[in-house]
C-alpha cells in the first residue's frame, strides 16, 4: 500500500515537471489579413466596425423644453425638474429622454461635452455595447445633441403675466425694534431650502412677506416656523371669483404669523405664575437661546428652564430691557465663587465681580454672575444698569420685597479689541434671500440695518452655539496676507476654518463632474 502511494507521488511530480506552456493563438481577419486575437466572428474590431454599427437607429439629435426663469426641464407630461448645467440630475434627466432607445444596448458609460452656456445645446457622449455577429459583443461611443427649446414652467407663466399672481402669502412678523431675529431665521430657511417655491419674497416693516403659487407650499413653510421659533399663527382668506356653473371657488389665503418679541441676552420679569409653574425661577432672568423653545436662565442661582410657546402666549409677557439697552463696563476684580458646572449643554461659573461703567468711574458695583470662567480683571462685559434704569413694567411691581440687583452682566465685551480690526474682511460669509427690500425707508434706515447686520455677524463668531444650526462659507475674496499686521495674542472670537463650507454651486459643479469622470 504504501509502495502504491509513493508511485502515485511520483508520476504527478513527473507530470508537474514536464508541463508544456500553452500559447495563445492567433487568426487572420478575413477582410484584412492582419493578427488578431480570435473572436466569434473572424474579424479586427477595425472591420467589425466598418460592417456593424450598432448605434444605427439610435437617436443622436433631440429637443428638451427649458424654463429660463427658474432654470428647470420639463419632463413629460407636466413636471418640470430642476437641474444646473453639467450637474449630475440633468445627466440623468438627459439619458432618460433615450430611455426607449437604450433598450436595444447596454449602456457603459455617459458624460457630459463642454458646450458654450448661451449656445442652447447640450452634448453627451454615450458608451454603448451589444452583442452583434455570432455572438461578438462591440462597444461604440456616439454623441447625441440635445436642443433647448425655452418655454416657460405654468408658476413661471402665472407669474410674468401677473406679478402678484398669488394663492397663499405668510406674512411673518416680530414686535421688536431690530432684525437679529430675521436674520438668523433668513439662515435656517436657506439651509433647509424652506423658501424655494415661494415666488416673491418681499421685505416689510417689522417682518418679511412670503408669496406662494400653492397653499400647501405655504402650509409646509408655517409649519417650518413653527419648528425654528415660538410662534403663533391665524388664517384668513378672501374669495377672488366664484364659477356658478360648476360650483367652483378661487380663495386667496393669508397667513399671519407672529414670533414672540423675547429675544435672545433679554432680561425678562416672569409674572408670578410662570415663575411659579417654573419651579419658583427668577423672577428676573436672561433669555440665553430661542429656538422653539425660550431658554431662561437665572443669572444668581443659576438654574435653567424652557419656556414653551404655550406657555409663553397664555402669559404674553414683554421684555424688561434689551439687547439695545446693553452698556459696557469695566471689570476691576474677579473672586469665583463655585467650581464650573454644566447647564443646558454650557458651561459657566458663579462669580463675585467688581465693575464701573465704561463712561463713569464715580460709582462701583459688587455683583454676582454667571460669567466667572471667561471675565478676568482688566476685561470687559456688557450687562444691563438697573441701579439708573427707569423700570416702568407692570410684572416687576407685582413682587413686594423684590431686591433688585444693581447690574446683571450678559456677556463679554470685545468691541475694544475690535477696533483693530475694524474694516479687514472676514474669511467667512453668509448667503442671503432673493428679497424685495423696502426702500421707502430712506437712508437712514439703511444704515440701522446695516449696523444690525454686523452685530449679528459678531453674535455668530462670539457664539458657536448660535451657528451650530447655520452654514458659513468660505469667502473667496479673503487674503490671510492682509491679516498678518493683527497681533495673534487677541483674543477676538473668530470663526474657526473648519466650520467653513466651500460655495454650493462650487460643489454642486465639482460634484457633477466627477460623477462623469466615473
Amino acid at each position: 500500500m504504501h509502495l502504491f502511494i509513493f508511485l502515485h507521488e511520483l508520476v504527478a511530480m513527473a507530470a508537474n515537471m514536464f508541463v508544456v506552456p500553452q500559447t495563445k493563438g492567433t487568426v487572420l481577419c478575413c477582410k484584412c489579413g492582419i493578427l488578431m486575437a480570435p473572436n466569434p466572428a473572424n474579424m479586427c474590431v477595425t472591420c467589425l466596425r466598418s460592417e456593424v454599427d450598432i448605434t444605427e437607429g439610435l437617436r443622436k439629435h433631440a429637443t428638451i423644453m427649458h424654463c429660463p426663469e427658474c432654470d428647470s426641464y420639463l419632463q413629460p407630461p407636466r413636471t418640470w425638474l430642476k437641474a444646473q448645467l453639467e450637474s449630475k440630475e440633468l445627466l440623468t434627466y438627459c439619458v432618460k429622454r433615450l430611455e426607449t432607445d437604450l433598450k436595444k444596448v447596454r449602456l457603459v458609460n455617459a458624460e457630459f461635452i463642454w458646450t458654450e452656456p448661451h449656445s442652447k445645446r447640450i452634448k453627451v457622449k454615450l458608451k454603448v455595447q451589444k452583442e452583434v455577429l455570432n455572438g461578438a459583443i462591440l462597444e461604440q461611443s456616439y454623441v447625441v445633441e440635445y436642443v433647448l427649446q425655452d418655454h416657460m414652467c405654468e408658476s413661471c407663466t402665472r407669474f410674468q403675466a401677473n406679478p402678484d399672481q398669488w394663492v397663499a402669502s405668510v406674512q411673518l412678523r416680530q414686535r421688536v425694534s431690530h432684525r437679529r431675529t430675521f436674520f438668523y431665521l433668513e439662515q435656517l430657511i436657506l439651509k433647509h431650502d424652506a423658501a424655494v417655491h415661494a415666488i416673491k419674497i418681499k421685505q416689510m416693516d417689522q417682518g418679511i412677506d412670503f408669496f406662494f403659487a400653492n397653499k400647501s407650499h405655504a402650509l409646509k413653510f408655517v409649519e417650518f416656523l413653527d419648528k425654528v421659533a415660538p410662534t403663533k399663527r391665524r388664517e384668513s382668506k378672501q374669495l377672488v371669483s366664484h364659477d356658478p356653473k360648476n360650483n367652483s371657488y378661487n380663495y386667496k389665503y393669508t397667513f399671519s404669523v407672529e414670533i414672540s418679541p423675547i429675544c435672545r441676552e433679554d432680561l425678562i420679569c416672569l409674572p408670578p405664575r410662570v415663575a411659579v409653574s417654573l419651579g419658583n425661577l427668577g423672577p428676573l432672568v436672561i433669555c440665553m437661546k430661542v429656538t422653539n423653545n425660550i431658554a431662561l436662565l437665572d443669572p444668581c442661582t443659576p438654574r435653567q428652564c424652557f419656556l414653551d410657546p404655550d406657555q409663553y402666549w397664555r402669559y404674553s409677557f414683554k421684555s424688561l430691557l434689551g439687547s439695545r439697552q446693553l452698556v459696557e463696563y469695566d471689570v476691576f476684580n474677579v473672586e469665583v465663587v463655585s467650581p464650573e458646572f454644566n447647564v443646558g449643554g454650557s458651561k459657566y461659573v458663579m462669580a463675585d465681580v467688581e465693575v464701573a461703567r465704561v463712561t463713569d468711574y464715580g460709582k462701583l458695583f459688587y455683583v454676582r454672575t454667571h460669567l466667572g470662567h471667561i471675565l478676568k480683571p482688566g476685561d470687559r462685559a456688557l450687562g444691563y444698569d438697573l441701579y439708573g434704569a427707569n423700570n416702568n413694567d407692570n410684572e416687576l411691581d407685582k413682587y413686594q420685597n423684590l431686591v433688585i440687583p444693581e447690574v446683571i452682566l450678559i456677556k463679554k465685551s470685545y468691541e475694544e479689541k475690535r477696533q483693530k480690526k475694524r474694516g479687514k474682511p472676514r474669511p467667512w460669509k453668509l448667503k442671503a434671500l432673493d428679497m424685495e427690500l423696502d426702500e421707502s425707508k430712506g437712508r437712514g434706515y439703511e444704515e440701522k440695518m446695516n449696523t444690525e447686520y454686523e452685530e449679528f455677524l459678531r453674535d455668530l463668531e462670539e457664539n458657536p452655539e448660535l451657528r451650530f444650526n447655520l452654514s458659513l462659507y468660505r469667502n473667496k475674496d479673503y487674503q490671510p496676507s492682509e491679516m498678518a499686521s493683527v497681533s495673534d495674542g487677541d483674543d477676538v472670537p473668530s470663526v474657526p476654518l473648519e466650520e467653513l463650507l466651500a460655495d454650493l454651486e462650487l460643489s454642486e459643479e465639482e460634484g457633477g463632474d466627477d460623477s462623469m469622470k466615473d
